[in-house]
């Protein structure tokens, strides 16, 4: 199997496994797909880390507002009571006024913030220097890890309006006699994260510069090895082509600005050592060829 190190601009993301026999086009889409999810999984551990220190998410047309002000306006949030964490809660303001502050306690806060990090460690870029591919399946256990923690937590759900819900549950939709349920339907709307997220027909795979053509197979680019190992670039349609992989990889790039450092080190100590008893030896000694000659040439004219 080869093994594709997938890489956008310059960052790192993930390694993919994959038969120098496979298409370009199913290849592409499989990583897009890797890729989306894997910001999934990020977006949600960050709500995940927000839940378990202030508690679900107020009402969208509460946010931002003060205990004054939704006093004075009227108004209530019906699932704050209704959304309680398992085991009580303890209250801890959020600064941003975008969740109510009723954080679960202790032991329910270490169930999320663990889930958390174990979904954040399935996905993190340091699988690439451990050798570790990154697939489908590890992606969607990433986030039924999340799910599942959640639902400990917070027996009763999660308001329909809150991220984490949006994000990994369904939604229900009741018009009159009609019901629409609704999965994976995060928002991201005027957010930094929607410019992110990848369309697998508005995206493409660069390999030394060259783009892969769809209708292509992996051994029109790297040959029949299937051990081989090669980095190739995703981007979006449109955004030019990639920069080149540097001469030097940073592990190596560092080394050599160490040894340089230490080279200029040993010349510094070597400037500010005044230590020079050693132009009192012999070989130091700038006259030394020319007496040689000097008593060379005494002796040939001295007669015994």
């Amino acid at each position: 199997m080869v093994l594709l190190h997938v890489k956008m601009r310059d960052e790192s993301l993930f390694l993919y496994s994959s038969s120098v026999s496979a298409r370009v086009s199913d290849i592409l889409d499989d990583i897009v797909a890797i890729y989306n999810g894997r910001r999934k999984v990020l977006r949600t551990v960050a709500e995940v880390e927000e839940l378990a220190k202030y508690g679900v998410t107020t009402k969208p047309e509460m946010q931002g507002l003060t205990p004054d002000q939704i006093r004075d306006l009227n108004l209530v949030d019906e699932y704050m009571e209704k959304c309680e964490p398992s085991g009580g809660f303890s209250y801890n303001q959020d600064p941003c006024q975008r969740r109510c502050g009723r954080a679960p306690i202790q032991g329910m806060k270490d169930v999320l913030q663990n889930a958390g990090l174990e979904a954040k460690n399935n996905v993190h870029r340091e699988r690439v220097n451990k050798g570790e591919v990154l697939t489908n399946k590890i992606v969607s256990q990433s986030l039924g890890v999340l799910d599942g923690a959640v639902k400990i937590v917070f027996p009763m759900g999660l308001p329909p309006y809150d991220p984490i819900r949006m994000e990994l549950g369904w939604i229900r939709i009741e018009l009159g006699r009609i019901r629409i349920e609704l999965e994976n339907c995060e928002d991201l709307s005027g957010t930094q994260e929607s410019t992110q997220v990848l369309d697998p027909l508005g995206s493409q795979l660069w390999f030394t510069s060259k783009e892969m053509k769809r209708d292509k197979i992996l051994k029109d680019y790297f040959g029949g090895n299937e051990k081989s190992k090669v980095v190739v670039k995703l981007s979006k349609v449109g955004s030019g082509v990639p920069s080149r992989e540097p001469r030097l990889s940073e592990q190596d790039r560092k080394q050599l600005m160490l040894l340089e450092h230490r080279r200029r080190e040993e010349l510094k100590k070597l400037i500010r050592d005044e230590d020079e008893s050693h132009m009192n030896q012999d070989w130091a000694d700038p006259k030394k060829l020319a007496n040689s000659l000097q008593v060379r040439k005494h002796k040939r004219t001295v007669k015994p």
